[in-house]
C-alpha cells in the first residue's frame, strides 16, 4: 500500500468523530423515503464545507444530490442513502424493545450508516486526489428512497450513472462480505378504484363497491400465482379499505402491488397480467379505478473484477474486532431473535465448501458477532430481494459489500438492528466500510488496465440493454 492510500485510508480514523456525529444525527431523526429533507440538508452542509462541489435536486428529485471532488476522469462514483422504515422506532444501546415514539419510524437498515460511511471514503478519495496530484474526480451520491421509491432507478432513467466510469456501495449487514450475484427486479403499482356509495342495508342495488374490486382483484391475482415462473413473486397491501363502516358501501379502496422476477423483462410483463386483472375486477363490479406507478428496480449485474478489488483491500484492512463489552451486548441481543437456521452469507448459499467454511468459523453458529471476512465468492446466483443499485449496475461497474453493524444472525428491518444504531459495533462497521471503499476508489484511479477490465466485464454483461423499470412519465412518490 502506497504512501498516498495509506494517508487517506488514516483519515477516515481521524474524522472519526465527525462521521459519528452525521449518523447519529440521521439517526435520530429518521425520514422515510422521498422525505429526508433533513439529511439532505446535513449532507449537503458538509459536503460544502469540505470542498465539494454540490448539485441538489438532482434528476428533479427533492432529496437526491451529489458532492464531487476533483477533475477530468475517471470518475468514481460513491453510493449513499439515508432513508429509514415505518413503525421501527427504538430506543439505542438496548436488548428489549423500547420504541421512543409509538408506531414511530427507525433505522432499520442501517441507512443512516451507509451514507456516512461512503461519505467517509468518498473524503478520503479527496485526500488522496489532493496529496497526490492525480487526475480524476469522486462523487458522493445521495440516494433516496431505496427503501420505497427506487430513487436510483429513477436517477438512472435519467442516464445518470453512465457519467461515472464505476459506482461503489456497501450495505450493513450480520456478515462482512463482498456482494455478489443478481437479484430480482420488481414493480409497484397502486390501484385506486372508485364506486359508488349506499346505504349497506336500505338501498344496496345502488351501490357500486371499490372494495368488492379490491378483494376481487385480490382473488384474481391468487389465481395467477400458478401461471407464472417460479424466480417471479407477487405480494400486496390495502392501503385504504374505504372505512370502518360495514353499514356503507365503499366507494372508494386502494390496493398496492408489487411484483418481482429475475429479469426486469419479465416484471414488465407479469405486471402486465396484474393490470388486467384490476380491469376485470373493475369490469365485475361496475367500478372504476385509476393506476398509479409507484417505483421499479432491475436485477443485479455483479462485476467480478471489481468485487475481487473490494476483497483483497478488506482483507488488507481487516475487520472489526470488539471489546468483551460489545460481545456481551452482541449475544444478548442476539438471544431475542430466533437461531440462525444456516451458515450465513451468498457463498454459503450456493456452495457446500464455503459453508462448512463459513459453519468453522462462526464455530458453528454460537459466535455473537461475525467478526471474521467471508471467503470470496464470485457468482451470478440468484438472491430474491431487490434493490436499486441494480439500475445503477446496468449503466456502469458497479460493486458492493457487506459490513458487520449488528450481530449475527440478525436480519435488517427489526427493532434489534435499530437498537445497534448508535452503539460502537456500527460505528466500527461503517469506519470499515469506509476504508475499503476509499482504498478500492483509489485502486481504480490508480490502475488504469484494472479500471478497463472492469469495463469490459461489464460491456459483456450487459449487452443485452439496460430496460429501465420506471415509465417514461412517473414521477417519484412518497407513499
Amino acid at each position: 500500500m502506497n504512501s498516498f492510500k495509506k494517508a487517506a485510508i488514516e483519515s477516515v480514523d481521524s474524522m472519526a468523530e465527525l462521521y459519528k456525529s452525521i449518523t447519529n444525527e440521521i439517526w435520530n431523526n429518521p425520514e422515510l423515503s422521498l422525505k429526508e429533507y433533513k439529511a439532505t440538508e446535513l449532507y449537503c452542509r458538509v459536503l460544502r464545507e469540505h470542498g465539494f462541489t454540490v448539485t441538489e435536486k438532482l434528476c428533479g428529485i427533492d432529496t437526491a444530490f451529489c458532492g464531487s471532488f476533483g477533475c477530468g476522469k475517471p470518475v468514481i462514483g460513491i453510493l449513499g442513502e439515508f432513508d429509514a422504515l415505518s413503525g421501527l422506532s427504538q430506543e439505542s444501546g438496548v436488548t428489549e424493545k423500547k420504541p421512543l415514539v409509538h408506531d414511530g419510524s427507525g433505522h432499520g437498515c442501517g441507512h443512516n450508516l451507509l451514507g456516512v460511511g461512503s461519505l467517509a471514503a468518498a473524503f478520503a478519495v479527496k485526500e488522496y486526489l489532493q496529496k497526490s496530484g492525480h487526475g480524476g474526480t469522486v462523487v458522493f451520491f445521495g440516494c433516496p428512497g431505496e427503501e420505497g421509491g427506487s430513487g436510483k432507478a429513477y436517477m438512472a432513467r435519467d442516464g445518470l450513472w453512465t457519467k461515472l466510469d464505476a459506482a461503489l456501495s456497501w450495505h450493513p449487514a450480520s456478515e462482512n462480505e463482498v456482494h455478489t450475484g443478481t437479484n430480482n427486479s420488481s414493480i409497484q403499482v397502486l390501484y385506486k378504484f372508485k364506486g359508488i356509495p349506499a346505504h349497506a342495508a336500505d338501498c344496496p342495488e345502488l351501490g357500486r363497491s371499490a372494495l368488492d374490486a379490491v378483494e376481487l382483484m385480490n382473488v384474481g391475482v391468487q389465481f395467477l400465482r400458478e401461471h407464472m415462473t417460479s424466480d417471479c413473486r407477487i405480494h400486496y397491501a390495502i392501503t385504504n379499505a374505504g372505512g370502518v363502516s360495514p353499514n356503507v358501501v365503499q366507494s372508494e379502496a386502494d390496493v398496492l402491488y408489487m411484483v418481482r422476477a429475475n429479469k426486469v423483462r419479465q416484471s414488465i410483463e407479469l405486471q402486465k397480467r396484474v393490470d388486467k386483472i384490476a380491469e376485470g375486477a373493475a369490469l365485475m363490479t361496475e367500478t372504476s379505478f385509476e393506476r398509479v406507478f409507484i417505483d421499479g428496480t432491475a436485477e443485479l449485474l455483479p462485476n467480478y473484477t471489481i468485487e475481487k478489488l473490494l476483497y483483497d483491500n478488506f482483507t488488507e484492512i481487516g475487520v472489526p474486532q470488539y471489546t468483551p463489552e460489545e460481545l456481551d451486548f452482541a449475544q444478548k441481543l442476539k438471544a431475542t431473535y430466533p437461531a440462525e437456521t444456516k451458515a450465513p452469507g451468498i457463498g454459503a448459499t450456493f456452495d457446500d465448501d464455503i459453508a462448512e467454511q463459513v459453519q468453522a468459523l462462526t464455530e458453528n453458529m454460537t459466535k455473537p458477532i461475525n467478526d471474521f471476512l467471508m471467503p470470496l465468492y464470485s457468482c451470478l446466483g440468484f438472491i430474491p430481494g431487490s434493490t436499486d443499485v441494480g439500475d445503477v449496475s446496468w449503466q456502469t461497474p458497479t460493486s458492493q459489500i457487506n459490513v458487520v453493524t449488528w450481530p449475527a444472525g440478525m436480519p435488517g428491518h427489526t427493532w434489534q438492528t435499530v437498537a445497534c444504531g448508535k452503539t460502537s459495533i456500527a460505528y466500527k462497521g461503517m469506519l470499515c466500510a469506509g476504508k475499503v471503499l476509499a482504498a478500492t476508489a483509489i485502486d481504480l484511479f490508480e490502475d488504469e488496465e484494472l479500471l478497463n477490465k472492469a469495463k469490459a466485464e461489464f460491456a459483456k454483461r450487459s449487452k443485452g440493454g439496460y430496460v429501465c423499470p420506471i415509465e417514461p412519465d412517473a414521477k417519484p412518490i412518497a407513499l
